[in-house]
């Protein structure tokens, strides 16, 4: 089961068009809104921290619906195969799905995948950022998670929030926006050594 905090990052947050949402909201978070903390297992079943992350560097924050899917296969391996220019834009890759910890374990070995995988079978950190979404498909109402990616500032703060991109513009815009948010970045502490 997910270990769900309702705390938030400590750092300081940018004051223009930051919002915050209620814990268990089923409303999708949006540009500029703290990002909720949450704990959930990995494929190896040890527990990943949002919180701790955000410590270290940017987070790429994934969800999609399962490993199975050939759109999931295709994204993973992209993000995989670029892990060298997401450390060079200091960020982490983590995909978050409804997967048990063992089928994301059998999906990583088998396709050689880099990022961790983290298990939401209860679908609360979906819920939290909003991407568990209600459907009526062929009449029957069905519950299910919209693809969706956020990149998540050290700061704490969603910087991008990208919605069913395709796989290649999706990884380039990604891969752009990430190497935005590092210039930013490194200009702010530039900008703060020449004032101090």
């Amino acid at each position: 089961m997910a270990r769900l905090m309702e705390r938030f990052s400590d750092a300081p947050v940018r004051s223009v068009g930051v919002q915050s949402v209620p814990h268990g909201t089923d409303s999708q978070l949006a540009v500029g809104a703290r990002a909720p903390m949450f704990s959930l297992p990995d494929a190896d079943m040890e527990m990943f921290d949002l919180a701790d992350a955000l410590n270290r560097h940017n987070v790429v924050l994934y969800f999609y619906p399962r490993d199975g899917m050939p759109s999931s296969l295709r994204q993973a391996i992209a993000f995989s195969d670029h892990e060298s220019e997401f450390l060079d834009c200091d960020a982490e890759v983590i995909g978050v799905s409804l997967d048990d910890c063992l089928r994301h374990a059998h999906f990583r070995d088998e396709h050689g995948l880099s990022m961790r995988l983290l298990s939401d079978e209860d679908a609360e950190a979906c819920r939290l950022y909003g991407v568990w979404q209600q459907q009526e498909i062929g009449g029957v109402p069905k519950a299910s998670v919209q693809r969706t990616t956020f990149i998540i500032g050290r700061d704490g703060v969603i910087h991008h929030v990208l919605h069913d991109a395709g796989t290649r513009e999706h990884l380039a815009e990604v891969l752009q926006l990430l190497k935005e948010l590092t210039r930013s970045n490194h200009g702010d502490r530039q900008k703060y050594r020449r004032h101090a």
